[in-house]
């Protein structure tokens, strides 16, 4: 949702399957990894039941997109094969298509054979890449011929060295620059609808982060929805001393954030609470008297 106070105009749609989902009221997006060392809920979904009870609560408790992924992109994750990660998204993605066909799906992937499969087989209705399509020269153009939705995140370097001392002349405006670049590509590939997502946590440290939550409003220029993902990361439980299980107030409030200074989607481990925050900071927004 963006601020009323906004000079800039944010496109407010994107198209999934020939269906419109409006973002002028904040969307969000449940988190379904399939992954043993994620940095939270890595292993908690090793069998099919687990993986449609997940996919379940995410739609009961008002997810609107079933984010799914398979290949873990914490700090120092390890590196998997291409096969591993498409056996381990075909068996979340079977089971889910199977039980809620008309579900919303996005999948985790930096990689465009594993974009191009998924859409293919199980009906992806939306590519959801860390690195902005950097990872592999062949995503933008494979996305661009699905017609399917990107999510275009920025990251600094790889899950393996992101975070290896990152370093920015100025990180609000570094990161805009990136995008005004990696959009232009994306156009020549003949992406239409994109998310943009600034990649909390992702190359940035706990400074780099705030600033880039306070100064979240300066990415509507770039004129296409942002989506912020902050659930239970580090920023939230290094600065407050804890650890990511007892995170979820912290993700609350930056979450509320978020919202305030432009996000128009939330990717959630924790999705009650944040249709709550939604529904809480939307009444904020447009009470009257």
């Amino acid at each position: 949702m963006i601020s009323k106070d906004t000079l800039f105009s944010t496109k407010q749609t994107i198209t999934c399957r020939g269906r419109l989902i409006d973002f002028s009221t904040p969307r969000l997006t449940g988190i379904l990894n399939i992954t043993p060392d994620s940095f939270y809920d890595g292993g908690r979904y090793p069998e099919e039941k687990n993986i449609v009870e997940r996919a379940t609560a995410i739609l009961a408790e008002g997810g609107d997109i079933i984010d799914v992924g398979a290949y873990s992109s914490r700090p120092g994750a390890a590196d998997i094969a291409p096969e591993e990660e498409l056996n381990r998204l075909i068996k979340a993605l079977k089971p889910v298509r199977k039980n809620f066909p008309d579900a919303v799906i996005s999948v985790d992937t930096f990689r465009a054979g594993v974009a191009e499969y998924v859409a293919g087989e199980f009906g992806v209705d939306i590519i959801n890449d860390i690195s902005a399509g950097l990872m592999d020269k062949n995503m933008f153009r494979t996305v661009g011929r699905l017609g399917v939705p990107y999510v275009m995140m920025h990251m600094l370097g790889t899950p393996q060295n992101m975070q290896n001392n990152p370093k920015y002349h100025d990180v609000t405006r570094d990161i805009i620059s990136f995008f005004s670049h990696r959009l232009a590509h994306a156009a020549e590939a003949g992406i239409r609808d994109i998310i943009l997502d600034p990649g909390i946590g992702f190359g940035k440290t706990i400074g780099h982060n705030f600033i880039l939550l306070r100064e979240l409003s300066l990415f509507t220029m770039l004129g296409f929805p942002i989506m912020i993902g902050v659930s239970r990361k580090s920023l939230i439980y290094k600065t407050l001393g804890t650890i990511p299980e007892n995170a979820l107030n912290g993700t609350t409030v930056l979450n509320t954030l978020a919202l305030q200074n432009g996000a128009s989607i939330l990717r959630v481990h924790d999705v009650r609470e944040a249709r709550e925050a939604v529904r809480l900071f939307t009444l904020y927004q447009n009470a009257s008297e």
